[in-house]
């Protein structure tokens, strides 16, 4: 397929990556597992789905993404007034789409922090998304062959074959981010994928899933559709009044008919330092270091990054240790409970308002 548009949800905080990430300086922007950005990785494989690609982010942090983003045009990027969450994220693209584009061609919908190696099999799997989604008029999802039983993402029930050749499914049903021994069970019967939070469908699928399934989704983009500036006061007023909803909760478990296309590409949501350690290169004894004025003595399995060289960092006789320092703040965790930091950074917020 040759023509579809890419939307970049450029949009999250971050947290659990505190201090490297932060509110105003999110995950996306910054440069985890390359030289490039996990924002810039992420355009560099939406160029390759189609020419029309748009990045929605939030005020607070929409000057980094352009200056990252230099060949995008002003008006590629769609700036929320303020988190609403991504089931309004969406609602507000769709619209930003609809009043430039035709409403029957298929927009992915794709994360800007999510770490992808294979680009070739990306474009494979949205490229067959995106014809199934238009074949069935339904919304598509791409799902992916869960590795071990993960506890931190929602599963997709697969039931009955669309396009074996494709792997393409029909949708049974959602199931909630689950305990271990349901991950366990959900992996051992080889029938669920999991929910990565890709969408691929046009204006007007999604549209009429929400008329169908979502009557509140479908007044907000009213509310949205009928102001005739998006740009104006008025605009960002009236999407600030908005509730704060995810769009798995909101459309894509209420809705009647949903695809989904196994993914042909490995994936991974670096959401955590332990995630972000197994995605970049190690040294024999399984350590990453990054930065300059690190000192490290007889350590294994330890990740250490030091974003100011005037400071010197040493590291001694430890193991499964993240240490990460940074002018906003420095980090000593545990690698397997690393994914805390997140309550820590979401109290420090609290803090500072």
């Amino acid at each position: 397929m040759e023509f579809m548009i890419t939307v970049i949800i450029a949009g999250g905080s971050g947290t659990r990556l505190w201090p490297l990430s932060t509110p105003s300086y999110p995950k996306h922007l910054l440069s985890l597992t390359g030289n490039d950005s996990i924002l810039q990785m992420t355009y560099k494989r939406a160029k390759r789905l189609g020419e029309s690609v748009y990045v929605v982010t939030e005020a607070s942090h929409s000057d980094h993404v352009k200056v990252q983003l230099p060949e995008l045009s002003d008006d590629a990027f769609i700036i929320e007034p303020g988190r609403r969450g991504t089931a309004h994220c969406i609602i507000m693209a769709l619209d930003y789409i609809a009043r430039r584009h035709d409403h029957s061609e298929p927009i992915a919908f794709i994360s800007a922090d999510h770490s992808i190696r294979d680009t070739a099999g990306f474009v494979r799997s949205f490229n067959v998304a995106g014809r199934i989604s238009t074949e069935n008029n339904e919304i598509t999802l791409i799902g992916i062959e869960p590795t071990f039983p993960a506890t931190g993402f929602g599963y997709i029930e697969r039931d009955g074959v669309i396009d074996a050749d494709s792997a393409v499914y029909n949708v049974q049903s959602f199931k909630e981010k689950p305990d271990f021994d349901t991950a366990l069970h959900y992996v051992s019967t080889g029938n669920y994928l999991w929910n990565c939070g890709y969408f691929v469908g046009s204006v007007d699928t999604f549209l009429n899933e929400t008329k169908r399934s979502s009557p509140e989704l479908q007044a907000s983009y009213d509310t949205l559709s009928a102001i005739a500036n998006p740009m104006s006061t008025e605009y960002n007023e009236a999407y600030l009044a908005l509730d704060n909803q995810v769009i798995d909760i909101a459309l894509i478990e209420k809705a009647q008919s949903l695809a989904v296309v196994s993914a042909s590409f490995d994936w991974m949501d670096v959401g955590s330092f332990k995630d972000l350690h197994d995605a970049v290169e190690k040294d024999e004894q399984g350590n990453y270091s990054r930065g300059d004025n690190i000192h490290a003595l007889d350590i294994e399995n330890v990740y250490i990054r030091n974003e100011e060289a005037g400071k010197p960092i040493a590291v001694i006789g430890l193991d499964n240790i993240v240490v990460v320092n940074t002018p906003d703040g420095i980090l000593i965790a545990r690698k397997d409970v690393s994914y805390r930091t997140g309550e820590v950074a979401k109290k420090l917020q609290a803090e500072e308002k």
